[in-house]
């Protein structure tokens, strides 16, 4: 799976937001405030999406309707692999360990780890 750039997760996460199929305008009014992108340039990164084969296009009228072909989770899960076995070895300890070192987790987080582990134990 190719890894996306910081402006295409945007469009996909404005994408997997809807659950359905969306038009170029709808990913335009979902970014607005966040990032302002001219229509053309989200049309041109929807297509580029599409290229990469996250996305299907279908004409529909005048317009198209774009569907995400990989799952929020499937990515986020390929994702999150990778920038574990990148950075810290495949360590999933060293990651929380460094986490924890630079204050990005607190108490809060790790109690809220510590349940979801208990969780996944008792399945």
């Amino acid at each position: 799976m190719k890894r996306l750039g910081d402006a295409e997760l945007e469009i996909m996460l404005a994408v997997w937001s809807a659950g359905e199929p969306v038009q170029s305008t709808y990913v335009q009014e979902k970014l607005r405030g966040e990032r302002d992108w001219a229509l053309p340039a989200i049309i041109t990164a929807l297509n580029r999406l599409v290229e990469k084969g996250y996305l299907a296009c279908e004409k529909r009228g005048r317009g198209n309707l774009y569907r995400a072909l990989i799952s929020e989770r499937d990515y986020k899960a390929a994702e999150g692999r990778g920038i574990l076995d990148r950075l810290y070895g495949g360590s999933f300890t060293g990651m929380v360990a460094s986490l924890c070192d630079g204050k990005a987790i607190g108490k809060d987080d790790l109690a809220e780890l510590r349940q979801y582990l208990d969780t996944l134990e008792g399945e």
